[in-house]
């Protein structure tokens, strides 16, 4: 009853006029910021930290909780529309999401994305409020050894997962890694494949890379192709209401990825992005529906966006219990934090109840606000998808240069998004995925850092990667799923043998 006593009292500081003007104000804005390519939560969240200081710390809090939860909602909107997701984390929303708008099903996609969302943050949000401290615990014990190996999994199902073709999807995730290395070296501060180049000592902009593999890419296929948009035309609201059917479709979806992704919040550097990632390979591999996913199916978006609003807010047990930042927003948040002279860690829930408890509840209430904020404006993007190409293809060019050069304000990142266009351009039309080049590209630098601090820790001795339980479980996994298509591809081809013989006999 403690826990509910001090929700309930949560609620008395989050409901009053001040908190929650902040907590909508926070949403809309997020969404705003989540839909516009080249920001993001990070973005959003740095640029209006300041203004938050003249407020009351519970106030901004909530404002800037409802940003960054509320750009979880807006990224999927141009991710499903014209292909080019608003925040990195909705990559792999656009996978599905697209697809349905080029089907004619973007006001369902849209309407999934939400009720998703919706999903995953509740989840989210009660996971937070019962096991804040105990989802905190399990974090700790991820060192970097388990991190690698999480990584490491995940890196040898993206290749297998995407794609009809399992070698072309090997190629592209090697292409990824190989990208990712571009720039300083992390530990050694030594410069790799800059070619002289001062431009690429930061390494290659993912934000320029996604947009330019997306939305650029996309608007070479439709000037060559001569697609017309009108096949939107006819989208109405009722028609992209859900009916009980695809509800059910998406539930089961959004529930086991909105637990995933409360989970994968907690690990450090995880972030959002990393959680739509890991729930989209879930619903890959054991969804009802999986075969359709990346081709236009409701569950890839729901598993995409359930999971990324899940770990955005899975990310507050870390930072409130610990004072452990596990995403970059979060890092802003604690930078906040600290400057309103406040001490994230475990005292903080005794020392400054009203604040922890009013912004775990104004959760509750933001979500909602959330939701009706994106199930609003859907009907004026079903209007914006209805655009003639001749207008539209000009739009998403502006937002692809916009974005790319906004994100560093660099003119050298739209030169890369450009030829990130035409490289997605030639690997499409010869059947290489892109999903697999992106995941690589996002997982690579993480996996380098934890297998580098893996390493300082154990003197270079690599036994530290079999110690303790979770490292044996997760590589006993990666083994298992190297080896089971290996089986499975000889089973098959040793039965059709056996087939062709009788065949042959009769």
């Amino acid at each position: 009853m403690g826990i509910l006593q001090s929700l309930l009292d949560g609620f008395v500081v989050a409901l009053s006029i001040q908190n929650i003007l902040a907590a909508v104000v926070g949403a809309v804005l997020g969404i705003l910021v989540g839909g516009l390519p080249g920001l993001g939560s990070v973005t959003g969240v740095a640029l209006l930290l300041p203004i938050t200081f003249t407020m009351d710390p519970t106030t901004g809090i909530i404002m800037l909780a409802g940003i960054y939860y509320g750009c979880m909602y807006g990224g999927s909107y141009t991710a499903i529309l014209v292909n080019i997701p608003g925040e990195s984390s909705s990559i792999t929303t656009a996978l599905d999401g697209y697809p349905l708008a080029r089907k004619g099903l973007a006001g369902k996609a849209l309407f999934t994305s939400n009720m998703s969302s919706f999903i995953g943050g509740t989840i989210g949000i009660i996971f937070l409020t019962f096991m804040g401290p105990v989802l905190a615990k399990i974090g700790l014990s991820f060192g970097p050894p388990e991190i690698a190996c999480v990584i490491l999994l995940a890196l040898c199902s993206i290749s297998l997962l995407f794609g009809e073709n399992q070698r072309k999807g090997l190629i592209a995730a090697f292409i990824g890694i190989l990208l990712a290395t571009i720039g300083v070296d992390p530990t050694l501060g030594q410069s790799r494949f800059t070619f002289g180049s001062v431009n690429l000592l930061n390494g290659i902009s993912f934000v320029a890379l996604i947009i330019g593999m997306f939305g650029f890419c996309q608007i070479i296929e439709l000037m060559l192709q001569k697609i017309h948009a009108e096949y939107n035309a006819k989208i109405t609201i009722r028609e992209s209401i859900l009916d009980k059917s695809e509800v059910k479709r998406i539930l089961a979806p959004s529930i086991r990825t909105g637990i995933l992704g409360s989970f994968i919040g907690i690990l450090p550097g995880a972030g959002a992005t990393t959680g739509s990632m890991f729930s989209y390979i879930l619903e890959k591999k054991v969804g009802k529906n999986k075969e359709q996913m990346g081709k236009g199916a409701l569950e890839g978006v729901a598993a995409a966006e359930s999971g990324n609003n899940a770990t955005a807010v899975g990310a507050f047990a870390p930072l409130l219990s610990l004072g452990i930042p596990s995403s970059g927003t979060t890092a802003v948040l604690l930078g906040g934090l600290i400057m309103w002279g406040l001490k994230p860690g475990p005292l903080l829930f005794t020392t400054n109840p009203d604040f922890v408890w009013g912004l775990i509840s104004s959760m509750y209430i933001g979500n909602l606000i959330s939701l009706a904020a994106s199930l609003a404006i859907i009907p004026l993007l079903i209007y914006f998808i209805r655009i003639p190409n001749a207008i539209m293809i000009p739009l998403i060019i502006i937002f692809c240069v916009l974005g790319a050069y906004t994100d560093q304000n660099n003119m050298f990142d739209v030169w890369v998004m450009l030829i990130a266009g035409v490289v997605a351009f030639i690997l499409s039309i010869n059947r290489y995925p892109i999903a697999p080049l992106l995941m690589a590209f996002v997982l690579t630098p993480m996996f380098e850092t934890a297998v580098r601090q893996s390493f300082d820790i154990s003197n270079g001795d690599p036994a530290i990667f079999v110690r303790g339980p979770i490292n044996i479980t997760i590589l006993t996994l990666i083994v298992l799923f190297i080896i089971a298509p290996l089986i499975v591809n000889y089973w098959i081809r040793n039965r059709k043998s056996v087939q062709n013989h009788k065949t042959v006999g009769k």
